[in-house]
């Protein structure tokens, strides 16, 4: 990743455990939360501030050939798209911001004027989002994770009142 250090990093820094409590973010979240980036950066989204040679012209005139998207960047781009439509229109700018532009939790509460740790939580409800969307999810096992009914398994509803 191409951020300072991997603790600078607001998700890294909210999935390590502090003392005695667990981490704030489980670790299906973290995972998402580093797939997402990883697609950002294979997708070739982030700002460039340098110089990039694969776009300047040949002795002949033409343009280099690695101009044109890898197919790994555009498969990346594909994913991102596909995770941020998952997360939802109210979640996806909060979580490019925070994982994929490494904007800082308080960062994006004064920017948006959002009282504060509010972005803490809104980070974990899209965390957990694209984790079930990746299939990274810890899925409830057992009879409390089945849907339950009193009626039978092939009873279906009467309409308009027909007996």
């Amino acid at each position: 990743m191409s951020f300072r250090s991997e603790s600078d990093w607001a998700i890294a820094r909210l999935s390590r455990a502090r003392g005695r409590d667990a981490p704030f973010l489980t670790r299906p979240e973290y995972e998402a939360g580093e797939r997402l980036r990883m697609d950002f950066e294979r997708g070739r989204m982030a700002p460039s501030v340098t110089q990039r040679w694969d776009t300047q012209p040949t002795a002949k005139g033409g343009a280099r050939q690695g101009a044109d998207l890898s197919d790994t960047a555009i498969d990346a781009r594909a994913r991102l798209a596909a995770a941020i439509e998952a997360a939802g229109p109210e979640l996806k700018e909060l979580l490019l911001d925070v994982v994929c532009h490494l904007k800082g939790l308080e960062e994006v509460e004064r920017e948006r004027r959002w009282p504060a740790r509010s972005a803490k939580m809104l980070l974990k409800v899209g965390l957990a989002i694209l984790a079930r969307h990746y299939g990274l999810a810890e899925r409830p096992a057992g009879r409390a994770g089945a849907l339950r009914s009193w009626r039978d398994t092939d009873a279906r509803p009467a309409i308009g009142g027909g007996r």
